[in-house]
């Protein structure tokens, strides 16, 4: 009875009303919780291990955990401008590591074949069948980087940033600390270019991909249920077709003399201007000493003289602004996919070549980041790229519903840039009309002579000083024949590594390297000593070795049958590389020794004068890699198109 009373007592009618009115804002609390924090629930983030579910499923890439809970894709178009991604975690080491690092800490950021700061490549396999709805997992992150690549930051616009005008790019509070170093699962298994046997479990990585009927998949389920792989993986296989350099040249000259672009539906001022722009460069004046350009370089110096200066005076370019961020408009400064992110950023921002008025311009371009779609619509282990495809096919139908541009051509003048090993296979069929500048330039796979640009993969490791490091020591004192170390990924690095390493002094060929800052700088002291730097394919036919060659000015070796080398309508690669069919690779010594000291000589002098056509600046300069991308682009639109 004494506790009764003393319960009514404290029940009177001033406490009940704070009672009722404490505990009425309790459950609304908790019920709006998922209205207020569309990341997660606030209650759950005050606990000691409660992580934002989002980045949740990244920090368990590479660590051999597996993410259940992953199913929902990360859709831009389902984050708002105020939470915009929280950028910072895109940019996961895009740095596959390839090289400068450890076995247990070499492994590859889902879906690019790449470098790491280290300029180590290591390229993915790009599955583009035609019926292939299967994709690769990328989902073992590669952690081989110094402590500026170890943090998950996001380099927008040439800075490290927290915040962009209208919309939050915020870093994880992880990736502001560092964090702790990944086991690579994929590299282990990649010495080993045999078909694989065995099932592999969804989270090992690029080791489990798709052969035809070798997964069953399911759209909803992002762990991914596959059955034993009993055919080889096609990156880890010859290919069964090659072209020549020979024939390439062949079919650039033939494709440029005969172009299979659509007629226009009518006429335009804008073609009458391109086609006059075409006479004028078959019938350039000839250059004859010119300072600014190194003849042996080009081609034909003369044509391409006349081609960029009339890019300069009359190319006009329209960018749609349809498209929402991150995909669209949102340029990465750097890493592995700089090249696409530079382009955008500055393509954006040029007064001389973008026009407000689309009636006014020769090209129309679709500034979306192949990097972001992957990274925003890509379910892990879902072994799916459909949805990123029909992603792409929905904005292309969009514009073409909107503006009356493309119809006229069939997309023929518009173009795309992307650096992404899957950017043939998003961009077939709805795309296939337009001029793609891609990284993967592999002329077996899609890739169109003539009409589509190899673009420099470029690994950028400081945004705000992407010529860093720029430079490497005279011939004279280059005291290395041939240098290579990587990870070993696809069929062709393990045969160099085994032909190779430690079996003669003068060819330094390693694996991966040691991790760490020290063994970066090795790195990037063998390149800057060394007289002929090698550069082999690994998933895919492209590699960042290429371009990183040119920039310590070492002659680079291309081993990669069906490779398009960059620019390659421009440049005359034989004038500072050697490119080698990968059968050559047990004679690579032999083949190196035997060049003359002067033809070596021509070589890196060549280098040297090449060095400037591949190189970004935060305001372009002529003839920069800016500039030189853009020029083929319009030059192949020259040649493409075809009168009404």
């Amino acid at each position: 009875m004494e506790f009764y009373y003393r319960l009514h007592k404290f029940c009177q009618l001033e406490s009940r009303k704070w009672l009722i009115f404490v505990g009425a804002v309790a459950i609304a609390h908790l019920l709006f919780q998922p209205l207020l924090f569309p990341y997660g629930y606030a209650v759950r983030t005050l606990l000691p291990t409660a992580r934002d579910p989002v980045f949740d499923e990244s920090r368990m890439i590479g660590t051999g955990q597996s993410s259940i809970k992953s199913g929902v894709a990360r859709n831009a178009l389902a984050v708002d401008a105020s939470s915009e991604l929280k950028i910072g975690l895109f940019a996961q080491n895009e740095t596959k590591s390839d090289g400068a690092g450890d076995v247990s800490h070499v492994s590859e950021v889902k879906g690019h074949g790449g470098d790491t700061e280290n300029g180590l490549a290591s390229e993915e396999v790009n599955l583009d069948d035609d019926t292939a709805e299967l994709a690769v997992d990328r989902d073992v992150v590669d952690d081989d980087d110094d402590e500026d690549d170890v943090r998950l930051e996001n380099i927008v616009d040439g800075n490290e940033v927290t915040q962009e005008k209208d919309s939050v790019l915020e870093l994880p509070s992880e990736a502001k600390k560092g964090l702790p170093p990944v086991q690579d699962v994929t590299s282990k298994t990649s010495e080993a270019p045999a078909a694989l046997s065995q099932a592999v479990p969804p989270t090992t990585g690029a080791s489990h991909l798709k052969e035809k009927g070798a997964f069953t998949t399911s759209r909803n389920n992002s762990a991914g249920v596959s059955n034993p792989v009993k055919k080889k993986i096609k990156a880890e296989m010859p290919p069964t077709s090659i072209t020549t350099f020979d024939e390439m040249n062949q079919l650039l000259a033939r494709n440029h003399r005969s172009s299979r672009a659509m007629r226009p539906r009518w006429s335009s001022e804008r073609d009458r201007e391109i086609l006059d722009a075409r006479w004028q460069i078959e019938n350039a004046p000839a250059v004859v000493n010119d300072p600014d350009l190194y003849a042996p370089l080009f081609r034909n110096v003369s044509q391409f003289k006349r081609s960029y200066e009339l890019m300069e005076h009359t190319l006009k370019v329209y960018i749609y602004k349809d498209g929402k961020k991150p995909i669209f408009h949102l340029p990465i400064m750097k890493g592995l996919y700089a090249s696409e992110g530079w382009f955008m950023k500055l393509m954006q921002g040029s007064k001389q070549f973008v026009v407000k008025d689309p009636r006014k311009a020769h090209l129309f371009y679709m500034p979306f980041s192949s990097r972001m779609l992957e990274y925003t619509l890509y379910v892990r282990n879902s072994h799916n790229r459909t949805n990123l495809r029909q992603h792409l096919k929905e904005y292309s139908e969009k514009i073409a519903a909107k503006y009356p541009f493309w119809n006229r051509t069939g997309g023929a003048d518009h173009f795309l840039v992307a650096c992404h090993d899957w950017a043939p296979y998003e961009t077939r069929h709805h795309m296939e009309h337009c001029i793609k500048a891609l990284c993967n330039a592999d002329v077996t796979v899609g890739f169109k002579l003539g009409r589509d640009v190899s673009l420099p993969e470029t690994y950028v490791r400081a945004a705000r000083n992407p010529l860093r490091d720029l430079g490497g020591k005279p011939p004279s004192q280059r005291n290395i024949l041939a240098f290579y170390a990587g990870g070993m990924h696809g069929y062709l690095r393990p045969i160099l590594v085994k032909q190779w390493k430690d079996k003669d002094p003068n060819m330094k060929i390693f694996g991966p390297m040691p991790a760490g800052v020290a063994s970066k700088m090795n790195y990037i002291q063998h390149m800057k000593r060394s007289k002929y730097c090698i550069c082999p394919k690994g998933y895919e036919v492209n590699s960042p070795r290429v371009v990183e060659a040119i920039f310590y000015e070492c002659v680079p070796v291309i081993i990669s049958d069906n490779f398009i080398p960059p620019l390659f309508e421009v440049f005359n690669w034989n004038a500072f590389s050697i490119i080698l069919p990968e059968k050559d690779i047990p004679n690579l010594k032999e083949i190196l020794v035997s060049i003359p000291a002067k033809r070596y000589m021509d070589l890196q002098l060549g280098v040297r004068k090449v060095q400037r056509h591949f190189l970004w600046h935060g305001r372009p300069l002529k003839y920069d890699l800016f500039h030189m991308t853009l020029h083929s682009i319009w030059y192949n639109r020259v040649y493409q198109i075809k009168p009404r």
